[in-house]
């Protein structure tokens, strides 16, 4: 499948903000994943799934999720094994103060991405000593390059990045696109079984192309067959 990639192409640049489109329930068909925009019915009302890259938030953005979950919700801050944050117990209506609320927080750079930015990263990066590299400048670059892409929009809410600092802790999470950093400024990137090594300063786009050319691979299945994770491709 990586064979297929293409010469790398220019680095997007973050489009500009475009209205927010309000929350809603998701439907029975296609990708049920739940979103900031897109509530998943619960038994204990309406929830909501927000996208945190990397897992990192700065105090004045916790503070406003915490505002929003008194708000419009059980007032409590569900973090979820990907370091993603859910509102639950929320009322189905309050889509568009949520929406609205949510884009001034500065946590949705780009609606039609808000479900794609699902990256993980080695939490300790930068922090310990550890580690060959730190991943925090992948991480922003990563997110930029996903947000700036119209055709990465089609990303499965499920479909994963990983960010390894070099350490090994991200490498056993099964993530659909990994990036591990290796010595002399080098990174491997992972997609599926196949691996290909790139410098350290272009592996945030090799992610990124790697998506891309998962989602050729996935548009040329059976019509009818979902794919929406790498390991799912016949």
């Amino acid at each position: 499948m990586l064979a297929a990639m293409p010469s790398p192409l220019p680095r997007p640049a973050v489009p500009p903000a475009s209205p927010v489109p309000p929350a809603s329930a998701a439907g029975a068909r296609g990708d049920a994943c739940p979103g900031a925009l897109r509530l998943h019915l619960a038994d204990d009302g309406g929830l909501a799934r927000v996208r945190v890259p990397g897992g990192v938030l700065d105090a004045e953005r916790w503070q406003a999720l915490g505002a929003l979950a008194l708000r419009h919700g059980d007032g409590d801050l569900h973090l979820t094994s990907r370091g993603n944050v859910q509102l639950r117990g929320l009322d189905p209506a309050c889509g568009d103060g949520l929406g609205r609320a949510l884009a001034d927080a500065g946590l949705l750079p780009s609606p039609a991405h808000e479900r794609v930015r699902n990256i993980v990263a080695s939490p300790l990066s930068g922090l310990d000593g550890l580690g060959v590299r730190p991943v925090r400048d992948w991480l922003r670059a990563l997110d930029a390059g996903l947000c700036g892409s119209a055709r990465a929009a089609a990303l499965s809410g499920r479909f994963l990045f990983a960010l390894d600092d070099g350490r090994g802790d991200m490498t056993a999470l099964g993530a659909d696109v990994t990036v591990r950093a290796l010595p002399g400024d080098e990174a491997l990137v992972s997609l599926g079984g196949e691996c290909f090594a790139v410098a350290a300063a272009h592996a945030p786009h090799a992610a990124l192309r790697a998506a891309e050319v998962f989602l050729d691979a996935a548009a040329r299945v059976p019509e009818g067959t979902r794919v929406w994770r790498v390991a799912e491709l016949p």
